[in-house]
């Protein structure tokens, strides 16, 4: 069995199928290393993005946000409360965990397994020793509380209809 005809991000399928006058075509071979040059490069590329203080990546989360809370919700199925470390310092909450490897005897598996860190810039508007965090059925809720100061400075402003 061609294991790389798994693969949905190998462009071996796509390129253009030899004839018999191509086989010594010094551009289709140029276009053939390329490609797997950049294949190669980008198989393994496992450094997290970072884009205005937030990191892409697993696990997926979502942030939300009131006048007293910061709420951070993540999806980790699989792993138990166990296999969670989360550490809030300096106003960066950090959720650390790993998921084992369960195999079965397969040969190919799209199925991710190992370690993961995710690091969230809150900043200082959050107060470390209020946090609170709770599992279920594969979901991490983590709720921060902000600091009265900052809940002080919070105005709202009424938006009046102009004629």
């Amino acid at each position: 069995m061609n294991m790389r005809s798994l693969i949905p991000w190998g462009r071996d399928s796509a390129l253009p199928t030899t004839r018999s006058g191509d086989e010594a075509s010094p551009f289709l071979s140029l276009h053939r290393q390329m490609n797997r040059l950049f294949d190669e490069f980008f198989r393994d590329f496992e450094t997290p993005f970072v884009r205005n203080g937030w990191s892409t990546g697993w696990p997926n989360v979502e942030v939300s946000e009131d006048d007293k809370t910061v709420k951070v919700v993540a999806e980790l199925p699989g792993l138990d409360e166990k296999d969670i470390d989360i550490t809030m310092r300096d106003g960066v909450l950090t959720l650390k965990g790993e998921k084992k490897h369960e195999s079965n005897g397969s040969v190919y598996s799209e199925r991710w397994h190992g370690q993961f860190t995710r690091s969230l810039q809150l900043g200082d508007q959050v107060d470390p020793d209020k946090v609170k965090a709770s599992f279920n059925k594969g979901v991490l809720a983590v709720t921060l509380e902000k600091r009265p100061e900052v809940q002080s400075r919070t105005k709202r402003i009424a938006i009046n209809r102009s004629e």
